[in-house]
């Protein structure tokens, strides 16, 4: 289609960078993709198609291409916020905060009054603990500010989508999860809205803050908020505070066929304390055992500790006031090797995500040896296919109870199996993401399976519009 235009020209490259951004909200990425980089052929500097390109794949999740782009418009136009914000985001998604933070200043040095990088910097600054100034920057960045996630490429009416989200973090990562043929999403940061201006326009509301440790100011304003509205509500704040890692360890506890770890919450102090061997020895706790600092997701800041000469070292390398102490619960099989299931809870309903196989304790699907091991893709794909077959219908049973006992519209289960076939549980709340499979054949036996988990939280949605008299 861009080859209709003339090839040459200050007006060319004008109307040819307005053909690609109308591919590109239509959601016709990679023809999208490929008018950009035609573009780029005859201006490689410029800077609407470098900002838009960069955006598009980042989205796409090509974070190395992406990165490329952005440092393109911070070498050739320096005084220029979009690299450094683009940038900024990029390391971000990598989970690098810490190199992400000089970028959001170095945007904030240039326009002191950058929305972005203000917000940007907040959820830096969250992330890195550093609280105190991360109010400020979320003062300026996101006060009186709602904001669409995606724009809208259906071609009908769109359905008004209002999402809840947290400055602290601790929110569902749905960038992948909605579908933006569907739904047109505004993004409201709860603790920065004024209580006297009304809600953005929306049909149904999701509260997506789902850290109940570590976001209780963002919960309770989003409690003040949906008072506001008659709109169905998924994911109520009121039940995701009930959520928290103690707290649902506790009361799963009870449910037969789960077993939890003994776990508490702790400030830093008490366990920084001379006594503190004799305290944990009171409570329960024997070494070895887990120690996590509060709010992080993905098993950032999550160690275990063999032996309690190790504790000290431990608590000081590892940020934050808060500390989840947890038992160690050995999920090794008979193999040596463990197993790790994620089940989505959707409307009701359970649905296979993943099955992660490893050898160390710690482990998450991005992490464990899938891509190089047919034979753990293999278990893979059979729990997908057949879920019962492979934990057992008892174990099904048993995650069922704990859907009921969390109470959520959209939440997800981690757990191993023990020898008895009871569920050790790891992890049970809202935060639980659910990622597109990465290009390429030995991942196409995940594509289906994900869809229907993508597809059951579109319908949801959906469902909840219908009865609204």
């Amino acid at each position: 289609m861009t080859d209709s235009f003339p090839a040459a020209g200050d007006s060319t490259i004008t109307f040819r960078f307005l053909h690609a951004l109308l591919l590109h909200e239509a959601g016709h990425l990679d023809e999208a993709k490929s008018a950009y980089l035609a573009i780029l052929t005859l201006d490689s500097t410029h800077l609407d198609t470098l900002t838009y390109l960069g955006a598009l794949l980042r989205d796409a999740n090509y974070l190395t291409a992406a990165a490329t782009v952005f440092h393109r418009i911070i070498a050739h136009h320096p005084r220029e916020t979009a690299g450094h914000v683009g940038l900024a985001n990029v390391l971000v998604d990598r989970g690098d905060f810490a190199a992400a933070r000089p970028h959001y200043e170095a945007a904030l040095a240039l326009d002191s009054n950058c929305a972005l990088a203000h917000q940007g910097l907040a959820v830096v600054l969250m992330e890195l603990r550093e609280e105190e100034s991360a109010w400020i920057h979320g003062r300026k960045g996101f006060a009186g500010r709602s904001y669409p996630s995606n724009p809208y490429r259906g071609r009908g009416t769109p359905v008004s989508l209002l999402v809840l989200n947290s400055v602290a973090g601790g929110n569902i990562p749905l960038r992948k999860t909605i579908d933006d043929r569907v739904f047109l999403t505004t993004m409201l940061v709860t603790e920065f809205h004024d209580p006297v201006v009304p809600l953005p326009s929306h049909q149904v509301v999701l509260n997506a803050i789902g850290d109940a440790d570590y976001c209780r100011e963002g919960l309770r304003s989003a409690m003040a908020m949906v008072e506001k509205t008659n709109a169905p509500i998924l994911n109520p704040p009121q039940a995701v505070a009930r959520t928290g890692r103690a707290e649902n360890a506790r009361r799963f506890a009870e449910i037969g066929g789960v077993v939890t770890p003994k776990m508490a919450v702790l400030p830093r102090e008490t366990l920084a304390k001379s006594e503190v061997f004799d305290d944990l020895q009171a409570r329960g706790f024997q070494f070895p055992l887990l120690l996590r600092a509060l709010g992080f997701q993905a098993g950032k800041h999550f160690v275990k500790v063999e032996r309690p000469d190790g504790l000290a070292t431990a608590l000081s390398n590892l940020p934050g006031r808060q500390f989840a102490v947890v038992q160690f619960l050995d999920a090794r099989s008979s193999d040596g090797k463990i197993r790790k299931y994620r089940v989505m809870m959707i409307d009701g309903k359970l649905y296979p995500l993943h099955a992660a196989v490893s050898s160390h304790w710690k482990i998450h699907y991005f992490s464990a040896d899938m891509a190089e091991r047919p034979e753990h893709r293999a278990e893979d794909e059979a729990f997908l296919l057949d879920m019962p077959r492979i934990l057992g219908h008892a174990a099904v049973a048993a995650l069922d109870r704990v859907r009921v006992a969390l109470g959520l519209d959209y939440a997800g289960v981690d757990f191993s199996l023990n020898s008895a076939g009871d569920v050790l549980l790891f992890e049970a709340n809202a935060t639980m993401v659910v990622l597109p499979p990465e290009p390429g054949d030995k991942w196409a036996y995940r594509r289906p399976p994900v869809q229907r988990v993508l597809d059951a939280v579109t319908a949801m949605l959906l469902s909840r519009i219908e009865t609204v008299p």
